[in-house]
């Protein structure tokens, strides 16, 4: 149970919610300023993966894209909490358009389970509250490392007909049960695995630990995989959610994956998280990359 200091904070954080969407995307881009001028790290974070990713032409395309992200950002953390604790009602009419429904409508009928792959892009908790507002939904997450923002978290996402699943072998289990009995279930592709749990693989100009888990539920159960990501749309006016199908042979290998990956952040670049230290070295993987890293 919620203690009241957590009661409080969701009471806050639903009253904060009640906004209208442009009022909270408009302070959104605010914080994001914010951030970025007073917190170093991340935004040198932002700006190296910005430069060594492809996605950029030119220094021009490259301001613009980082211009555009620092506001981004800032509203992806604020939308947060309102998508978790706006009335369900008034949260699907946010949604203008989505593509790639009648695909998922067909893969349901198969009943062989559906994997949606979402990156850190765009607002990318409104693709699951959206499908979860239908059908059955088994989400993987990790814990926050702020203890207090845990249940708040449970909360948020855990609503309508979703269901969370930890990121250990518990949860993989949930997972894999969820497929068999036709459901869906979801998976931030592009998050860092445990070590073991993936592989080195380019993403972006660099190597990037890479998890193995989604094609291991693909070839075990047959289920239909699908990018999905919601584009924020200008001036608060709500999420186009875009939804692509895959092949299994398009997630084969974690190099193959990437590459999926990285052609849905070419569509919206600005609204990817680049500050996620997605090439980050875990100590105890380092070895590996230093041994698959050709010598000069």
């Amino acid at each position: 149970m919620p203690n009241y200091k957590t009661k409080l904070l969701i009471f806050l954080f639903k009253s904060f919610a009640c906004l209208p969407l442009p009022v909270i995307h408009f302070i959104g881009s605010l914080l994001g300023l914010v951030i970025y001028k007073l917190f170093k790290k991340p935004a040198r974070l932002l700006r190296r993966n910005l430069r060594m990713s492809a996605v950029c032409g030119n220094s021009v395309e490259y301001r613009k894209i980082l211009k555009n992200n620092i506001k981004e950002s800032g509203k992806a953390i604020l939308e947060t909490f309102a998508v978790w604790f706006k009335p369900e009602k008034k949260l699907l009419q946010l949604v203008k358009q989505v593509d790639g429904w009648d695909a998922v409508l067909a893969a349901l009928k198969r009943g062989k389970g559906i994997i949606f792959l979402t990156p850190h892009l765009g607002c990318f908790e409104i693709t699951s509250l959206y499908y979860g507002s239908r059908h059955p939904f088994t989400v993987l997450y990790r814990a926050p490392k702020q203890y207090w923002l845990h249940p708040i978290v449970l909360v948020g996402r855990q609503r309508m007909n979703i269901t969370l699943a930890p990121a250990n072998s518990h949860g993989v289990k949930q997972l894999l049960q969820a497929l068999k009995r036709g459901e869906a279930i979801g998976i931030l592709p592009d998050q860092i695995p445990a070590e073991g749990e993936g592989e080195w693989a380019p993403l972006l100009g660099r190597p990037a630990y890479t998890m193995t888990l989604v094609s291991k539920l693909a070839n075990k159960t047959e289920a239909a995989v699908f990018m999905a990501f919601g584009e924020r749309l200008s001036g608060g006016q709500g999420y186009h959610i875009h939804i692509t199908a895959l092949e299994h042979g398009a997630i084969a290998t974690p190099s193959l994956l990437n590459n999926e990956i990285e052609k849905q952040i070419k569509q919206c670049p600005a609204q990817y998280l680049w500050s996620y230290p997605r090439h980050k070295v875990r100590r105890a993987s380092r070895h590996k990359l230093l041994s698959s890293t050709p010598k000069s």
